[in-house]
C-alpha cells in the first residue's frame, strides 16, 4: 500500500497535493485536473463594513514564510488579499504559569491523568458507525445508493481495488472529495469501497485520518451528515472515559499547553499591578489554565490580588466533567484556597451565542480580562445568520473595556470556503496533527485509538459532512481574526519576550518537530513547516 512513511514530513505531504495524479491515471482513472492551477473564492465572508477575498485557493504553512530578524515570519498573515473592511519561564519566575508538564493538575483539560478507562481498538466504533449509517440510509429516500449501486462494484471499482497497493491514499481522498463536489455519486461509490480498503484507525497517520474523511464523505454523499455527527454526539462515551481521551492528547499534544501557558503570562503581566481581577473565560472547560494561573498570583510581589473567574460552559465540557460549572468552581475554590488567594466564581450558564452583558455582572473597579481558547470558530459568522454571533461577541467583548483579550485559535482556513477546497485544507491540517501525536504514541496503543475517534474524529465529519448552521465548525486563520478584531474596535496588545520564552520552555518536553514563532506580536505554534495554532492578545 503507498500510503506515507512513518514520521512522514507534513512538507512532504504538502507538495503531494500540487503533483499530478499520475499514478491514478496509470490505474484508469481519469486525469486529475483539480490538483494544478486551481482557484476558488472564499467565499466573500462579508463582516460588519467589508469583505474578504482570495485570489486562489492557497496553503497557509511555516513553509511560507520568510526569514526575518531571526524568526520566521509571514509576509502576509493570512494570505488573504483585503479589498476592504469576517490545551513556564521568565525573568519574573513566570514558570508556574505552567508547572512541569509532568505534573499536570488531575484534571488537564478535563481528565485526570491516572485512573483507567475501557477503550476499543477500533473496530468497535468504526461497526457501531456503519450501522449508524445503514439505519439512516434506509430512512432517506432520496439517496442514490438506493438505487442498487451499492450492492456491488462496477468493473472500474474492482480494476482499482486490484491495483490498492500501487494507489496513493491522499490522492484517492482528494479524487473522491472531486467527484463528490461535481456531483459524480456513482463514481463516488466506487472510490469509497476502493478508500475502505486503504484506511486503518490503528496505521500510519494518513491511514487513520483518511478513516475519518472517508467516513466524512460518505455522511455527505449519503445526505445524512449532520444526523451522523449528532448521532455521535449523542452516543459519546461516559463522562470519566471521555475525560481520560482528553487526558491523552492533553499529555502527548502541546496545543492546549501553548494556550494556556502563552495566555496566562500574558494575563499576568496585564494586570500586574491590579489588586481586583475580573477573568471572563468562553470556554472554561476543566478549568486547568486557572490551576496554574493562582499558583502564579500567589507568588505577586505585595501579596495575591483579588481573583474572580465568570465560566461560560458548552455542552462538550459539561459532559466531560460530569457536572456543572460549579465543579469547576468547588475545584478552582480549594486551589486559590491552598495558595491564599482570595477567590469568587460566577457560573454563566449560558451559551457564547446568547452571552449579554447583565449575565457577566461587571464590578466596577475591577480589571476584566477576556479569554477565548479556541472557541470563537464554533461562533456562526454573517455567512451563517444575519445576526452575525461572531462578530456580535466582539464589539459586546470591546464594550466592557478590558485590560486584555487573550485568543488561541486552529491556524486552518475552513470557514467559508467551498467544500472541495474546505476539504483540502481539513486533510492537510489534520494530516500534521496526526502525524505529530503519531511520534508520541504507538500505532496500536488504544487510548490513543480512542482518543482520535471521540476527541478529533467527531470534528472532521463535521467539517466535510455538515453545511450551514449544522456545520460548528468553522476555523479562520489569524489574518481574518485580525480583521474582525479591528473591525470591531481592537488593537493589538504584543506579547513580550517572557510569553514566546515560556512557550519554548514548555516545548522542550516535546518533540523537537514542534516551533513557536513570533510575528507582529501574535505568537505560532507550528509541526516541521505547517502552523498549527496561533496564540495572540488585544485590547
Amino acid at each position: 500500500m503507498q500510503t506515507s512513511h512513518k514520521h512522514q514530513s507534513s512538507a512532504s505531504v504538502h507538495s503531494m497535493v500540487h503533483q499530478p495524479v499520475q499514478e491514478i491515471e496509470s490505474c484508469c482513472l481519469p486525469h486529475i485536473q483539480i490538483l494544478e492551477n486551481n482557484t476558488c473564492s472564499d467565499g466573500g465572508s462579508q463582516g460588519t463594513s467589508g469583505s474578504y477575498q482570495t485570489n486562489k485557493e492557497q496553503f497557509y504553512t511555516l513553509e511560507s514564510f520568510t526569514l526575518t530578524n531571526g524568526f520566521i515570519a509571514n509576509d502576509s498573515p493570512s494570505g488573504v488579499s483585503i479589498s476592504s473592511n469576517r490545551s513556564p519561564f521568565s525573568p519574573q519566575g513566570s514558570h508556574s504559569y505552567l508547572s512541569d508538564p509532568h505534573r499536570s493538575p488531575d484534571n488537564a483539560y478535563g481528565s485526570p491523568v491516572s485512573g483507567s478507562s475501557s477503550v476499543d481498538d477500533g473496530n468497535e466504533f468504526m461497526y457501531k458507525l456503519r450501522e449508524l449509517e445503514r439505519t439512516l440510509l434506509e430512512d432517506s429516500c432520496n439517496c442514490c445508493f438506493q438505487s442498487g449501486s451499492h450492492q456491488g462494484v462496477s468493473a472500474q471499482g474492482q480494476n482499482w481495488i486490484e491495483m490498492v497497493p500501487r494507489l496513493n491514499l491522499k490522492e484517492m481522498l482528494l479524487y473522491c472529495a472531486k467527484v463528490i463536489s461535481e456531483g459524480d455519486l456513482l463514481t463516488a461509490v466506487d472510490l469509497m469501497l476502493v478508500l475502505e480498503q486503504m484506511v486503518s484507525v490503528s496505521g500510519e497517520p494518513i491511514q487513520r485520518l483518511g478513516a475519518y474523511m472517508l467516513e466524512g464523505l460518505r455522511a455527505r454523499l449519503e445526505f445524512s451528515g449532520s444526523k451522523i455527527y449528532k448521532a455521535l454526539k449523542c452516543e459519546q462515551p461516559t463522562s470519566s472515559d471521555l475525560m481520560s481521551y482528553m487526558s491523552v492528547l492533553f499529555q502527548i499534544c502541546p496545543y492546549w499547553k501553548f494556550a494556556y501557558t502563552s495566555m496566562n503570562v500574558v494575563i499576568g503581566e496585564a494586570v500586574a499591578n491590579e489588586p481586583r481581577i475580573h477573568i471572563i473565560d468562553f470556554q472554561i472547560a476543566q478549568g486547568t489554565q486557572y490551576m496554574y494561573l493562582i499558583h502564579a498570583l500567589a507568588k505577586r510581589h505585595g501579596g495575591p490580588p483579588s481573583l474572580r473567574i465568570t465560566g461560560i460552559d458548552d455542552s462538550e465540557s459539561l459532559h466531560a466533567r460530569g457536572g456543572g460549572l460549579h465543579v469547576v468552581g468547588q475545584k478552582l475554590a480549594q486551589v486559590a484556597a491552598t495558595c491564599n488567594v482570595p477567590f469568587a466564581f460566577h457560573d454563566a450558564s449560558v451559551s457564547a451565542c446568547e452571552i449579554e452583558q447583565e449575565h457577566l455582572i461587571i464590578q466596577p473597579e475591577e480589571a476584566i480580562v477576556v479569554n477565548f481558547p479556541y472557541v470563537l470558530h464554533h461562533m456562526p459568522d454573517e455567512s451563517v445568520s444575519t445576526l452575525n454571533p461572531r462578530d456580535r461577541l466582539l464589539r459586546l467583548v470591546k464594550s466592557l473595556s478590558p485590560k486584555v483579550v487573550t485568543i488561541a485559535e486552529q491556524e486552518s482556513n475552513t470557514n467559508t470556503s467551498p467544500f472541495f477546497h474546505r476539504f483540502r485544507e481539513t486533510l492537510d491540517y489534520y494530516m500534521a496533527m496526526f502525524e505529530s501525536i503519531d511520534v508520541a504514541c504507538p500505532r496500536d496503543d488504544k487510548k490513543r485509538i480512542s482518543a482520535e475517534q471521540h476527541c478529533v474524529a467527531r470534528d472532521i465529519v463535521n467539517m466535510i459532512a455538515c453545511e450551514d448552521a449544522e456545520r460548528v465548525e468553522r476555523h479562520e486563520l489569524l489574518g481574518k481574526w485580525t480583521l474582525r478584531l479591528k473591525m470591531a474596535g481592537f488593537t493589538p496588545y504584543a506579547m513580550s519576550p517572557s510569553v514566546i520564552n515560556a512557550v519554548r520552555d514548555m516545548l522542550k518536553e516535546y518533540n523537537s518537530n514542534y516551533r513557536v514563532l513570533e510575528h507582529n506580536g501574535a505568537l505560532y505554534l507550528g509541526w516541521i513547516k505547517r502552523g498549527m495554532a496561533t496564540s495572540s492578545a488585544w485590547r
